[in-house]
């Protein structure tokens, strides 16, 4: 199993190989073991998805614990760097952000997204105040032993209200270079769509920009000639199981060739190869 290190070392470099990283996100250790099976170089987990999967909605209600214990499922599970969706940090204060990232760092994850905006507020957090949170979650992880890869997200495309598409451009150009001066290593202005803002902020910020996979984005192609570093799905890798499953009941309840779609599974002993065999945690 390689270390921590080596692991964060890997993440790192993912974002630098001239092809964008893609991640499909995931929410426990079983669909982070079918990434890994698939090939993928690393996993990311949505916050949304794993709230949803273990029966809370998304905005930290998924308790700290919970959270916790299913991302030291999932790094026992993998090989693969793993990156976390830690919305803010489940903290009020910096000093509490601090004590937290040391634990989310104890669970083996080496990289994290952390969001500008508040869970179901409106706006966004101050640009210092976000800056300054950042500088803390840097110091943390240092301070840890682990050169964890912040993904700083940038919400004002969702949370933008009145600006203008100018505007926008210009905000999250301004946060990017606000939070790559306080230590994050990537951007993530969720639910981009436009290439020309997705090009502006590539080379004025100068971080490696991850866009969400949603309908209207450019293609792979245009993607790697922008210089975008990753591609990630949020919680739509969930929605695409969960309406799979809903399929598959529909044609269960309605016999429309049921017996054909049932046989379109992964088999039982395929998955339990996916789990490495060890004590439980």
């Amino acid at each position: 199993m390689p270390s921590n290190t080596d692991l964060a070392a890997i993440f790192r470099q993912l974002h630098h190989s001239g092809m964008p990283l893609l991640l499909p996100n995931i929410w426990d250790p079983l669909s982070a073991a079918l990434l890994q099976a698939a090939g993928l170089p690393a996993v990311a987990t949505s916050s949304s998805a794993m709230a949803l999967s273990n029966g809370y909605r998304d905005g930290e209600k998924l308790p700290l614990g919970d959270l916790l214990r299913i991302l030291r499922r999932i790094t026992a599970t993998v090989q693969v760097p793993v990156s976390a969706d830690i919305e803010r940090g489940y903290a009020t204060t910096d000093a509490q952000l601090a004590d937290h990232i040391k634990q989310l760092v104890d669970t083996g994850i080496v990289g994290i997204n952390y969001e500008d905006s508040l869970p179901g507020a409106p706006g966004m957090v101050p640009l210092e105040q976000q800056a300054k949170s950042i500088a803390a979650i840097r110091s943390a992880a240092d301070a840890a032993g682990v050169k964890l890869f912040i993904n700083a997200r940038v919400d004002v495309y969702i949370k933008g209200g009145t600006m203008t598409d100018g505007e926008k451009l210009a905000e999250a150009t301004r946060r990017g270079k606000a939070y790559k001066e306080a230590g994050a290593d990537g951007l993530y202005p969720i639910l981009l769509l436009d290439p020309v803002h997705m090009e502006t902020l590539v080379q004025e910020v100068g971080l490696p920009l991850n866009i969400t996979m949603v309908p209207g984005i450019p293609d792979l192609a245009v993607l790697k000639a922008i210089g975008v570093a990753r591609a990630s799905m949020a919680s739509g890798f969930l929605r695409h199981t969960a309406f799979s499953m809903l399929v598959l009941v529909e044609q269960v309840l309605h016999g429309n060739a049921w017996a054909e779609a049932l046989r379109a599974a992964v088999p039982s002993d395929q998955m339990n190869k996916l789990i490495p065999d060890g004590p439980g945690q």
